[in-house]
């Protein structure tokens, strides 16, 4: 039976890279798919993975229609055989909706690649709809590691190094951003708890307004 997967996970665990796998074997074998993205780190229209691999993708813009989108290539005499979705926790809760239409309807696998959570620990509404809607939740078995060595499980918004809390919940960037633009860290929940990023950890400082952790 056709499914909604969501694969979920930190920030540099893996996950475009899989989406780029799961769309590579599946035209091996012949199937043709359809690739959505949104706000990829190559620019749009892009997938892209931190290991260099970048293939053509659709821009899942505000205002598409996924279903629709889907249906008219068929109807024009396209072949569709599966859909890969990466940067999902970026699409409007409707949009998901649209996705597992594209299941119920046009028996269609549906592969959906995101992070859960932003850089508040707030879910992403596309995210919140995914694990409403999906058949199966995957979190993906790649974990990327806290400066500390722990297991990271949230994702950090930093400025030059140093993390911050408030802001827009979606500005595009990534682990790589040099010091002083805005970029992202992943952290153990321990470390984001207290704001201690690599950068704040070497130096021996706290982000501003942070107390220090006392036992009592």
């Amino acid at each position: 039976m056709p499914e909604l997967v969501f694969f979920s996970g930190t920030m540099d665990c893996g996950k475009s890279t899989l989406a780029l796998q799961i769309g590579h074997n599946r035209s091996a074998r012949g199937l043709q798919g359809v690739i959505f993205t949104r706000d990829d780190r190559a620019g749009e229209g892009k997938l892209s993975s931190r290991l260099g691999l970048v293939t053509d993708a659709v821009e899942a813009v505000e205002d598409m229609d996924l279903y629709a989108h889907v249906v008219e290539l068929i109807t024009r005499g396209g072949r569709v055989d599966y859909v890969i979705v990466d940067e999902a926790q970026f699409l409007l809760p409707g949009q998901i909706d649209q996705l597992a239409r594209i299941v119920d309807d046009l028996e269609l696998d549906v592969h959906a690649f995101g992070i859960t959570t932003d850089f508040r620990t707030k879910l992403f509404p596309g995210s919140q709809r995914l694990i409403e809607l999906a058949d199966r939740v995957e979190a993906l078995q790649v974990e990327a590691l806290c400066w500390c060595g722990a297991r990271a499980t949230h994702n950090a918004r930093t400025v030059g190094g140093v993390m911050v809390v408030e802001g827009a919940q979606v500005v595009v960037g990534d682990v790589d951003r040099p010091a002083g633009e805005v970029g992202y860290e992943v952290l153990c929940r321990r470390h984001h708890r207290r704001r201690t990023t690599a950068a704040t950890a070497k130096a021996g400082t706290l982000s501003p307004d942070v107390l220090p952790v006392t036992s009592s």
